[in-house]
């Protein structure tokens, strides 16, 4: 049969704030996410022209070296990729976009 386990007054007050406090750090993980979300260089809706952004260009894919500029055009056509959305800057240089800076 089941065992009955009889939770004391203090534990059942430590499991209510435990749960309490789980609760706050996932809606805190959903808030944070959405507000990074917005400088995530992989969706394209996130990147206009004229925009401030940090690109990757291929020959530095490897040190991680970035590059700022603002986007001149949109390469890719997708709604996102992996890898960044791939810009063209107004300095002529292209690469994947890492990160979007808000101005």
């Amino acid at each position: 049969m089941h065992k009955i386990q009889k939770i004391g007054k203090a534990e059942k007050t430590v499991k209510t704030k435990l749960n309490q406090e789980q609760k706050y750090n996932k809606d805190f993980a959903k808030r944070n996410k959405k507000e990074m979300s917005n400088t995530d260089g992989s969706i394209r809706e996130n990147i206009e022209i004229g925009c401030y952004v940090e690109i990757v260009q291929k020959h530095h894919q490897r040190s991680g070296e970035l590059t700022d500029g603002h986007v001149e055009r949109i390469l890719t056509k997708s709604p996102n990729h992996p890898h960044g959305i791939k810009v063209k800057l107004e300095t002529g240089e292209v690469g994947r976009v890492k990160k979007v800076i808000l101005e």
